[in-house]
């Protein structure tokens, strides 16, 4: 039987990637230190930034959501309860994800259905569902022009003053 002896391999690592990776979390924490420490400002919270500036809301809606019994979402005025919209299976998914996340939170606490949700639209043009129930919100404006145009569909057109 033939052994050979094998001199043992040197695993080596280039030194870029490792100053690039330290680089990386010398950066981190220096960000993180400097909001902790003030240099830099925390992210804004909407609702606090809205009051801040001034911004009052321009039209309010209250909204109750249904399930109905083919899977479609029925959205109803929560004052008139006229039918503002229906969305079947496979369609409204962006209202069936943020009315779920909200609904949830009631859940959780035990809170039924009795309350509707709020609906705002702010003078700055953004959008805010709300549950009065929990305080939870959803600022739907941050997920794109497209889920936010299903939200504002649901608000009174516009009335141009001049």
């Amino acid at each position: 039987m033939i052994v050979r002896e094998y001199e043992k391999d040197e695993i080596t690592v280039h030194k870029a990637p490792l100053v690039l990776m330290g680089g990386i979390v010398a950066i981190s924490l220096a960000l993180t230190a400097g909001v902790t420490f003030g240099v830099f400002e925390r992210q804004s919270v909407p609702s606090e930034a809205r009051a801040a500036a001034g911004i009052k809301p321009e039209v309010e809606r209250t909204l109750r959501f249904f399930d109905e019994a083919d899977g479609t979402v029925r959205v109803e005025d929560g004052a008139t309860a006229e039918v503002l919209g229906r969305f079947a299976p496979g369609e409204g998914g962006f209202i069936r994800a943020t009315v779920r996340s909200l609904v949830h939170q009631r859940r959780i606490r035990d809170e039924g259905p009795a309350v509707p949700f709020t609906l705002t639209r702010w003078e700055n043009n953004t959008l805010t569902l709300s549950d009065p129930v929990t305080g939870r919100s959803v600022e739907v404006s941050s997920f794109g022009p497209d889920n936010r145009a299903v939200y504002a569909n649901l608000l009174p057109a516009r009335t141009e003053t001049r």
